[in-house]
């Protein structure tokens, strides 16, 4: 199984999950999926970046190319949420070229 790189280097920006992915009034439809599916919010965006990294090596990365700005991945995982239901959380990265970081992308239940 092809682990995602770099997993020492992995960077998870809290925004990204507070201005985006579960923020209603940016991405209701996704923040919406979050809540039902696996219970996760704003509130506790935290815990979603902790089950993810936590989970991030047990799932193979597939490699989606090279940009002009670094190698991109695609893990698919199955999470437990804070609801005690099971889904599919879909997380893109970057091989940050100009930094070394292997950083979030996107996230969003699949």
């Amino acid at each position: 199984m092809n682990k995602l790189p770099n997993l020492d280097k992995i960077v998870l920006p809290l925004r990204k999950f507070t201005e985006y992915a579960l923020n209603p009034d940016k991405e209701p439809n996704k923040a919406l999926v979050f809540q039902l599916a696996l219970g996760y919010n704003i509130d506790n965006a935290e815990k979603l970046i902790e089950n993810i990294k936590s989970n991030l090596n047990k799932f193979p990365a597939k490699n989606k190319g090279d940009t002009e700005y670094g190698t991109l991945y695609e893990v698919i995982m199955d999470i437990a949420g804070e609801n005690r239901k099971t889904a599919k959380v879909l997380t893109a990265w970057i091989d940050d070229k100009t930094n070394g970081e292997m950083r979030l992308v996107t996230v969003h239940v699949d």
